[in-house]
């Protein structure tokens, strides 16, 4: 009998576990080929303010198939999801959010693609954005476009965490220990054969998203100087175009004052030239500042997460 493990990362989700549970457990109960493997739920709160942690162990009383892993504190969703594929052993390994926005009625089809054995992972994607903000969905598919763009690991548009890996799969996203997490590259990158599902956006059922704009644009920024280092040539180009731009611009000086004896004036010209190249520099130095810290956090060595209460053996 194939045992699943459903891993789910929960921050401040008390109103939506217990509708997430139930809504999960139905699917299972009512599809034939699902209710005759073996499930096990692994909620992992990531520090949690709220009763996330008390309607977790709830769940546990009334079902020894419930399992959770507890931070001393806000580590990240992505230190969330490593957490549950670390202390995970299921022939297949489910990854879902408890906010249902990530569809369960999926979970019968998912499972019937990865069990023919053509794949390895049955991932999903969002094809529409329908209730986010304009602003935000712009931005983010314009991340998806700049990404792809400038990295080799290539990432689906619309990509969702919620995906049903193989063991092999997973054991191989484990070994990619870095302290500086970025899942959705990493399952690209690990590679495996994926098959895609696409589902139209759906809204929380419960409660507000903990992602901000700048939440999700600073993930966006640590995504892609995980898996390019394409930033750091432009600011290599950069400096050369302005150099060449300067000595054009010098000779060009040089060559009026000789015909026409009139050198040019004006200190608000040349502040705005002083304070256009002073912001390249600072830009330059912020990108290689920022791939500079990425290496001193791993040299650090850290454990990726710290569990304070767990009921995993």
């Amino acid at each position: 009998m194939d045992l699943i493990n459903i891993i789910v990362p929960c921050l401040n989700e008390e109103k939506n576990i217990l509708i997430f549970y139930n809504v999960v457990s139905k699917v299972i109960k009512e599809d034939i080929e699902l209710s005759n493997l073996s499930f096990e739920f692994i909620f992992v709160d990531d520090g949690s303010s709220d009763k996330t942690l008390d309607v977790i162990k709830k769940l546990n009383e009334d079902n020894d198939q419930v399992k959770f892993i507890s931070f001393s504190r806000n580590f990240g969703k992505e230190a969330a999801i490593y957490a549950g594929l670390e202390n995970s052993s299921g022939d297949y390994v489910l990854l879902i959010d408890s906010d249902l926005q990530d569809p369960p009625s999926l979970i019968p089809q998912m499972y019937s693609f990865i069990k023919s054995g053509d794949y390895d992972c049955v991932a999903t994607r969002r094809i529409s954005r329908k209730g986010e903000p304009i602003i935000r969905s712009f931005f983010t598919r314009a991340f998806y476009r700049i990404i792809n763009m400038i990295s080799d690991t290539k990432i689906v548009d619309g990509a969702r965490d919620y995906r049903l890996m193989t063991r092999q799969m997973v054991d191989s996203i484990l070994k990619v220990n870095e302290y500086n997490r970025f899942s959705k590259g990493i399952f690209s990158w690990v590679g495996f054969e994926t098959k895609w599902l696409e589902y139209e956006n759906i809204e929380r059922k419960e409660g507000e998203s903990n992602w901000s704009f700048w939440n999700l644009f600073i993930y966006a920024f640590e995504g892609i100087m995980s898996f390019s280092t394409v930033p750091l040539y432009i600011s290599t180009i950069t400096g050369i175009f302005l150099s060449i731009l300067a000595v054009i611009f010098t000779i060009f000086i040089i060559i009026r004052t000789l015909l026409y004896g009139d050198p040019v004036v004006g200190w608000p010209s040349t502040m705005c030239v002083i304070l256009f190249l002073g912001g390249i520099q600072l830009f330059s130095v912020g990108i290689l500042g920022q791939y500079l810290s990425k290496t001193y956090l791993e040299t650090k060595n850290r454990p990726i997460y710290i569990s304070r209460e767990s009921n995993l053996k």
